[in-house]
């Protein structure tokens, strides 16, 4: 691959995107893989791990010399991850239809597969909470066919949201989803974001004391194909991959831009030091971005 750079256009729809800016160009870090998907930063590695599903591996950006290498094959046909408060890497895996934790000593530990005695379709994203729960989606992209994992019957009456108890104990926190894809939470966890991809929708529920999750009304539709992954930036921004680009809310339900790129986007992370560069995953390309924001802790 000959690293290459594209120029950034950035699209602006309300004056208050102009506090969102960046270098001038987007740099693509890598071109090779097939369906790119779910960066996660590890600030104590300086380290970027993402997937290649249908290739069935996860890659990892060294971030100080800029290589890149297989650091997991087969992954699972591994999708969204993140990284823990104690360092650990969670994923999701569409083939082994389960979410897994990775130790310090490198064994695996898988935290659920199944809901009620019945299978999961094909987990695909997920976050952790300060208290650490681990929420997650679980769409059927996985047993649609063997792109992505493995045909399969779904065994669970459709596609929901579930949280993960430190005590292994799993609970369905959200049923009326088509297609439920990218999660995150506000700084403060008091509000979640979920992405519905069928719908195209960003939703917003409040999170309860209990951890229960009411209100879900959408934040905001795309307009260019289905939003996936989301993150959220200090400022309270919501940044939604979607198939021209990134594009950025404001919690009131206001589009303030977007980040036009050349790929449909999957997913995105923010990284570096300060955790102001913004790793994109775009079909075939990996790319970064370093902006004048940064997302939060």
């Amino acid at each position: 691959m000959t690293l290459t750079r594209i120029r950034a256009q950035w699209e602006r729809h309300d004056e208050r995107f102009a506090a969102v800016n960046g270098d001038e160009h987007v740099r693509v870090l890598y071109d090779e893989g097939s369906w790119l998907e779910g960066p996660a930063y590890s600030p104590a590695w300086r380290t970027l791990l993402f997937s290649d599903i249908p290739d069935d591996r996860v890659l990892a950006l060294d971030e100080a010399t800029g290589r890149i290498g297989v650091w997991r094959s087969p992954g699972g046909y591994a999708n969204g991850r993140t990284i823990d408060r104690a360092g650990r890497m969670i994923q999701c895996e569409q083939g082994n239809r389960a979410v897994t934790r990775t130790e310090p000593d490198g064994t695996v530990t898988v935290l659920a597969d199944r809901w009620q005695g019945k299978r999961f379709n094909s987990p695909n994203d997920v976050v952790e909470h300060s208290d650490g729960t681990v929420w997650f989606t679980d769409p059927p992209y996985g047993i649609l066919n063997d792109y992505e994992g493995h045909r399969a019957t779904p065994e669970i009456d459709g596609c929901h949201v579930y949280r993960i108890d430190p005590d292994g104990s799993v609970t369905r926190v959200a049923d009326d989803f088509e297609r439920p894809n990218g999660l995150a939470f506000s700084a403060d966890e008091r509000t979640l974001y979920l992405v519905d991809t069928h719908h195209r929708h960003l939703r917003r529920f409040d999170v309860g004391a209990d951890l229960s999750l009411s209100g879900g009304e959408v934040l905001g539709t795309s307009d260019a194909g289905g939003y996936d992954g989301v993150r959220v930036d200090d400022g309270g921004r919501l940044w939604v991959a979607a198939h021209d680009g990134l594009h950025c809310w404001h919690p009131d339900g206001t589009l303030l831009g977007k980040l036009l790129l050349p790929e449909v986007c999957s997913n995105l992370t923010f990284g570096g030091p300060k955790r102001n560069v913004l790793y994109v995953t775009a079909t075939n390309m990996l790319l970064s971005v370093r902006v004048t924001v940064a997302g939060i802790r």
